[in-house]
């Protein structure tokens, strides 16, 4: 019966601790940005404005805006401020009413 009552109590143990961890993940997770967000929010915050790969993302955001087309053509850079780069460019090209320099 005592081991009846201790396997019992740390069931309720457990599932407590579960519970709590649960909740606490789940608010840590929305009061946190997504690694995603300050990965694009650095990439705004570069001057891309000379660089050849930002520029060639540009005019690709503006042509595929011009015939309504999202992200018409795949490129890929060995680099990931090259990506970083033609993504910055291209979205602020794709966006209506936008700067050409950053």
């Amino acid at each position: 019966m005592r081991i009846r009552m201790n396997l019992t109590q740390c069931i309720w143990v457990l599932a407590v601790v579960l519970a709590i961890g649960t909740t606490g993940g789940t608010v840590r997770a929305a009061t946190s940005p997504a690694p995603q967000d300050q990965t694009h929010d650095q990439a705004h915050d570069q001057d891309y404005s000379k660089n050849k790969n930002y520029q060639l993302g540009m005019n690709d955001g503006k042509d595929d805006k011009a015939h309504n087309r999202d992200h018409s053509r795949n490129r890929k850079f060995k680099k990931d401020d090259d990506q970083k780069a033609y993504e910055t460019g291209y979205q602020l090209g794709h966006q209506a009413d936008q700067p050409d320099h950053r």
